[in-house]
């Protein structure tokens, strides 16, 4: 299959706080590790899909003003928007109904202060 994206990373300041910030909000094994260099945490990447990495270095600036990653959620959105608070991130949108076509979304800001979104079609 071809994609038009096939990676993307989310900056951090603290990459062992992110890490342990993303792996208890998405129940993901996400571990930090020195990559070429670079202080790098891969997320979980099954074959044939995108995925991208935590990244900690002085031109990785996080902000919430950015380009937005959508995270696929198969499971249940609103337990993972309840472990958002929990990982010391903060839902600024709540679980919204995009359509009945495309499903549904809420953003959160992590830990780091980038603004992240979910998406689920149930």
């Amino acid at each position: 299959m071809s994609y038009v994206i096939s990676w993307f990373e989310i900056p951090t300041s603290n990459l062992t706080r992110a890490a342990a910030f993303y792996s208890q909000v998405l129940n993901a094994n996400i571990e930090p590790a020195d990559f070429g260099g670079m202080k790098m945490a891969f997320f979980p990447n099954p074959p044939n899909v995108v995925s991208g990495a935590l990244v900690e270095h002085p031109d990785a600036k996080p902000t919430p003003d950015g380009t937005m990653v959508y995270f696929y959620r198969h499971d249940d959105l609103d337990a993972t928007l309840e472990r958002i608070a929990a990982a010391g991130g903060t839902v600024v949108m709540p679980r919204t109904k995009i359509s009945d076509d495309y499903g549904y979304m809420a953003i959160f800001i992590d830990t780091e202060g980038n603004r992240v979104a979910l998406h689920t079609m149930q």
